[in-house]
């Protein structure tokens, strides 16, 4: 029940908060807390290194995608436009024009213009991976 302020003419309820309760569970919460903190023990992430990546590839095959989505194969000093259906038969060639060993350690990298469409990205990612050519990956490039 509310308590009553005897001092005037009227019956006037007080409206103060009674701050002890809070009080008591704020403590209460806070030592809870401060016991259950040092038995948590922190995880541990295995994150991934450079150190253990596979051996480096012998050779790059660099594909490139133009503004006008127009597709060109670099490799080594050479510089040839071929249409999608060519690529993945021309980047065998480019892989078995050395020994069959450095073939399957050589890198196929696609780079494309900011402003070709992601699906023509993923198309000439299908064609190569369809191919069965294992090593493709997309070149990245840091904005400061």
């Amino acid at each position: 029940m509310p308590s009553v302020n005897h001092r005037g003419r009227g019956r006037r309820t007080m409206s103060e908060i009674n701050m002890v309760p809070f009080i008591d569970v704020m403590l209460v919460l806070l030592i809870i807390f401060m016991v259950t903190a040092p038995l948590i023990s922190p995880s541990m992430i295995d994150l991934p290194s450079v150190g253990k990546a596979a051996r480096q590839p012998d050779q790059i095959i660099q594909v490139v995608l133009g503004k006008d989505e127009a597709i060109e194969l670099k490799t080594g000093d050479e510089t040839r436009s071929l249409p999608l259906a060519d690529l993945a038969a021309a980047v065998k060639r480019a892989q078995g024009a050395r020994d069959s060993a450095s073939a399957a350690n050589s890198a196929v990298v696609i780079s494309a213009d900011k402003a070709v469409k992601y699906e023509s990205v993923v198309k000439v990612m299908d064609t190569l991976q369809r191919a069965g050519i294992v090593r493709v990956g997309l070149s990245v490039q840091l904005v400061n």
